[in-house]
């Protein structure tokens, strides 16, 4: 029996920190744009080679932020990555994406140490409808580029304007030619979010994110990022879209993203 063919990658590895995207990274507001999705996993990859390479203390991922500093064009890549703050118990990494010798986008990641907490754990949202229990549903009907179709979508509920529950998950590897742990897969499905719950139509309006900041408080699971999402437009051209993002067992923590709002240009 011939084996099925493994998805193509969103990025191929090049070496010495460089990495060419395919189109499956390709973005939705305009051509030639990479989505930050796949580039925010990318990213996390990094910091996660970096750690492994320099030996850091056996941390967890409490936090991650992502500021996007231009535009993304879908280019060949390059990541340098240092230790802002190295420590034993707690430690900020530092990741940093430039094309075309410009800085795109920088990442900075939290890690804390493990410890038992089982017995005081409380306080997480409640689950949202279980994947299989949800309706497949095409993410494509509002978005184009090559990272919306590279979803699986999956719907908890009645869709509003600004407001939805879903999944998502992908089948195509985050990078060809390097290992990638499922983390960093996960982290990079959950710019997303900004596309789950639709205000307004892009065909009339345009709200792309400025940033992207995840805190967790357990650590992910499984290849399926769940969404409980808001997105709010502000009268003078500003948004947030907040997530309480899920895997199969449950709630592990939140997303947030800054939204310049304004009229898709004619």
């Amino acid at each position: 029996m011939t084996a099925a063919p493994v998805p193509a990658p969103f990025f191929v590895a090049l070496g010495d920190g460089r990495y060419r995207p395919t189109e499956h990274a390709s973005g939705a507001w305009q051509p030639g744009e990479m989505h930050f999705g796949p580039l925010s996993g990318l990213l996390t990859h990094a910091i996660e080679q970096h750690r492994e390479q320099v030996g850091g203390a056996p941390l967890l991922l409490a936090r991650v932020s992502f500021d996007i500093l231009g535009f993304l064009a879908l280019d060949e890549t390059a990541v340098r990555v240092e230790t802002r703050r190295p420590g034993r118990t707690i430690e900020l990494t530092e990741a940093t994406a430039s094309i075309a010798g410009r800085d795109v986008a920088v990442a900075r990641a939290w890690h804390s140490v493990a410890s038992e907490t089982e017995v005081v754990a409380g306080g997480a949202d409640l689950p949202i409808r279980p994947v299989d229990e949800s309706r497949a549903a095409d993410f494509g009907v509002d978005w184009g580029g090559g990272y919306v179709h590279a979803l699986e979508y999956r719907v908890c509920g009645e869709q509003q304007p600004g407001r939805n529950r879903a999944w998502q998950r992908t089948p195509h590897p985050l990078v060809e030619g390097e290992q990638v742990s499922q983390l960093a897969r996960w982290i990079g499905l959950v710019d997303a979010a900004n596309g789950v719950a639709v205000r307004e139509h892009p065909r009339e309006w345009i709200y792309p994110n400025l940033d992207l900041t995840i805190h967790l408080h357990r650590q992910p699971e499984g290849e399926w990022v769940g969404f409980d999402t808001t997105v709010v437009f502000g009268p003078t051209g500003q948004g947030v879209t907040s997530t309480a993002l899920h895997d199969e067992r449950g709630h592990v923590g939140r997303a947030a993203q800054t939204l310049t709002v304004r009229p898709t240009p004619r």
